[in-house]
């Protein structure tokens, strides 16, 4: 049975300390050249080989490995790159892949491009961001025209299968597979109504034969294509796109093999059209698709290679080796152990690196953890336990560590079960309906139109995060950090009223993150020390973990949010993160449902909510911006989740009086389909993102006639560049020409705290301006 083989479908690309994060970083700034840069690459990638080969996984992804996004990587391979970024047609290269990400500086860009009048220079936007599948990754979108052509225009992928070879690595080369590629982009700048992205199917599988050529030619003996989109609901043209062009990849491949991948969920109704892909091994998670395990078995053919995803790639839990040897024993016996593969389920990517780094966990908790190199290790030592060549002391402690979890009193609390036992229907309403807030909140908040306001958080510098350190150190005593943090509030206070701003915040300074901060302050969370996974770019966060019930012992922002009213008249908005993003951001335990757990978090904020109000805090924002992330992938399970995710908002939410004004924020999501649920939140006002979408986004709010107060996003925070003044008004007259006038906001589109206090202070006087000029455009009192 030594013929099983182990594989791996990616893996962390950040390094074990963040080294990418730095040294992107510092080349941004100007501070490491191109070629120190890819060197750091280059180290990244040789690291990561070796510590899988040397974990014992048989076929090691590359390609894998992005200084940015793999989706803005394929399409930059691909030659998609938006006509706008002035791309010549030669090859792309890292450059190309910031560019496309972080758009350039500049001054107005509403058309795709525009120079400003005062510096001269040529702005370009970036390209939009959306969360991959259900995960809190993003990546950057693929924009698709009627004219769009591909060509071969990078050799990353070549080089870096090279660089492998000649450490002797067996690299298997991972791309992006078509269908789940034209599945994602989006439909740019055509007036033909009848567009079809699939029309491009047959020149960008030309592409991929001359890749797959290319990567056969030089050695590969496996390629690697994700199709996750398998996971989804898919329309008959995606079913019959994937089988006649797989045909031609199949052909293509020379003496090379093909894997096709799929991931996040089951295949269900699509199994038939899976299992029938002309290609020689097909991978499944039977993880978070358990539900396919007894049927891809009966069904799987006898030419195929089955590889099965059995180790959670997305979750920080220990594999329970019992449970996964019984379905790994099933599958051996359904395809011969010639024919089996053992794998996690998805891309180790959304792991953080290992525990070995781990010094804040205790030993107790950290024995029911695997992060991405422990579960190499999962992986292996469940082969070996199959095939007859594994420890019996491995799998003896594997029991003990999840009978220990499973008994444990860390994770119960009976009053935290009662109280959420008791809460009734009331708990899930404000006292009254919006129209009779919204006077009430007019009358106390005495807000001119287009009020201003921003998000949240303001830059953390390197002073302030330089201070965190000192004072978890031990290094500054508890005095002197809480005047740090006064001193940086009083700035960032004094800068909003000295500009205008209607509604300011407090800026969040004591804050290392908006999950973190909070689950820190929480009871039934844990926290790493180096816990790192990757957001989007260089954006990196440390996930709390949530291992048992969950309460809050005692108020967590009343403080900051008092000292900050006390330094102005404005009302000041009190900052809080929502329950549903709380546990789409952090990684929940999985002995209870989602939806229970949520609950737990919804009471604890409502309690937060309530004291901040009785501090005499007016206006309370409750960001959600990982509402619609949490949608299962299939339409049919929708109504189950908006259902408690809705309660749950509206639990930590209905506690106030009616003249406190409830806010919410949602970034980076298609609001049209889940359009009714975001208005049974009955938030007074929202904030949404649409600077990237040319306020596109806003189009479900104007169709579903929402009707509560908006606020649609005028900046992209995610890109340095600062937008003009006229680039905001011109948004925003956008939204006023669909919109009630009294019922919309001007503010950022998310929060500000990765961006420079140079750009920030430029983009929102710039903002404040704007908003001057709305209220005296079309006023009859202006």
């Amino acid at each position: 049975m030594n013929s099983i083989k182990t594989h791996s479908l990616g893996y962390p690309r950040i390094g074990a300390k963040r080294e990418l994060k730095r040294a992107t970083e510092a080349y941004w700034k100007g501070d490491l050249t191109l070629e120190e840069l890819l060197a750091t690459g280059k180290t990244i990638r040789e690291t990561n080989w070796k510590k899988q080969e040397s974990a014992g996984i048989g076929l090691i992804p590359i390609n894998d490995f992005s200084f940015y996004d793999q989706m803005l990587d394929m399409s930059c391979l691909l030659g998609n790159v938006p006509a706008r970024f002035k791309w010549t047609g030669g090859k792309t290269d890292v450059d190309t892949v910031f560019t496309v990400a972080r758009g350039t500086q500049g001054g107005v860009s509403l058309v795709e491009e525009e120079k400003d009048c005062q510096t001269g220079k040529v702005s370009t936007f970036a390209s939009e961001m959306t969360k991959w599948f259900d995960t809190n990754y993003h990546y950057i979108v693929p924009e698709f025209r009627s004219d769009t052509t591909f060509k071969l225009s990078s050799d990353k992928i070549f080089e870096e299968f090279a660089e492998a070879k000649a450490l002797g690595i067996n690299g298997k080369p991972v791309l992006i597979g078509p269908v789940t590629y034209l599945s994602l982009g989006k439909i740019q700048g055509t007036n033909n109504p009848d567009f079809d992205p699939f029309s491009l199917l047959d020149n960008l599988v030309d592409v991929y034969e001359e890749i797959i050529g290319k990567l056969a030619a030089a050695g590969a003996e496996w390629i690697q294509l994700d199709e996750p989109i398998f996971s989804t609901a898919l329309s008959k043209e995606q079913l019959n796109a994937l089988k006649k062009r797989y045909d031609r990849l199949q052909a293509a491949k020379g003496t090379a093999k093909i894997l096709v991948t799929t991931y996040f969920g089951g295949v269900r109704e699509n199994l038939g059209s899976y299992l029938s892909l002309p290609v020689d091994a097909l991978h499944f998670d039977f993880v978070r698709g358990a539900e396919d395990v007894e049927t891809v078995l009966a069904n799987f053919p006898s030419d195929k290679i089955l590889s099965v995803g059995i180790v959670e790639g997305r979750n920080i839990w220990k594999n329970n080796y019992d449970r996964s040897l019984e379905v790994l024993q099933k599958a051996t016996a359904a395809v011969g152990a010639d024919r089996l593969w053992v794998a996690p389920s998805c891309s180790l990517l959304h792991s953080p690196v290992t525990l070995e780094n781990e010094r804040k966990i205790d030993e107790e908790l950290k024995s029911w953890m695997a992060f991405a190199n422990e579960k190499l290790q999962e992986v292996v030592e469940l082969r070996q336990l199959l095939d007859g060549t594994g420890d019996e002391k491995a799998l003896q402690a594997n029991r003990e560590a999840i009978k220990a979890r499973a008994t444990s009193q860390r994770i119960h609390n009976e009053a935290v079960k009662t109280r959420l036992a008791g809460v009734g229907d009331r708990d899930f309403h404000r006292a009254s309906e919006f129209t009779v807030r919204q006077g009430k909140q007019q009358e106390k908040l005495q807000l001119p139109e287009f009020p201003t306001t921003t998000i949240g958080s303001f830059p953390q510098t390197k002073e302030i995060r330089k201070a965190r350190a000192q004072w978890k150190k031990g290094a500054m005593s508890d005095a002197d950090y809480d005047q740090f943090l006064k001193t940086e509030t009083a700035k960032c206070v004094t800068f909003q009223d000295d500009i205008g701003i209607d509604m300011p915040v407090h800026g969040e300074f004591e804050r290392n993150d908006m999950v973190e901060y909070f689950g820190e302050n929480l009871e039934g969370f844990a926290f790493t020390s180096n816990g790192w996974v990757q957001s989007f770019g260089s954006r990196y966060v440390k996930p709390p973990i949530i291992f048992g019930d969950v309460s809050r012992p005692s108020p967590m922002t009343v403080y900051w949010s008092n000292y900050a009213q006390s330094l102005t008249n404005r009302p000041m908005k009190g900052m809080l993160t929502g329950p549903v993003t709380i546990l789409q951001w952090s990684f929940v335990r999985d002995d209870q449902p989602r939806s229970v757990t949520t609950h737990q978090i919804a009471l604890a904020i409502r309690d937060e909510v309530v004291d901040l109000e009785a501090a005499g805090i007016a206006a309370i924002q409750i960001d959600e911006p990982a509402f619609r992330e949490g949608l299962p992938l299939r339409k049919s399970e929708w109504d189950e989740y908006l259902d408690w995710a809705v309660k749950a908002f509206r639990l930590s939410a209905s506690g106030v009086k009616d003249d406190t004004q409830i806010h919410t924020h949602m970034c980076y999501s298609e609001f049209n389909d889940i359009i009714n649920s975001i208005a049974d939140l009955d938030a007074d006002v929202i904030t949404i993102e649409t600077s990237r979408s040319n306020m596109e986004l806003l189009n479900a709010f104007v169709e579903f006639k929402y009707p509560n107060e908006i606020g649609p996003g005028v900046y992209d925070i995610h890109s340095p560049r600062v937008p003009a003044e006229d680039e905001m008004v011109i948004l925003m007259n956008k939204a006023e020409a669909v919109l009630p006038r009294g019922h919309l906001w001007v503010n950022p589109d998310c929060g500000l705290k990765t961006r420079e206090w140079k750009e920030v202070k430029l983009s929102l006087t710039n903002m404040v301006k704007a908003a001057s000029k709305l209220r005296s455009l079309n006023n009859p009192m202006g």
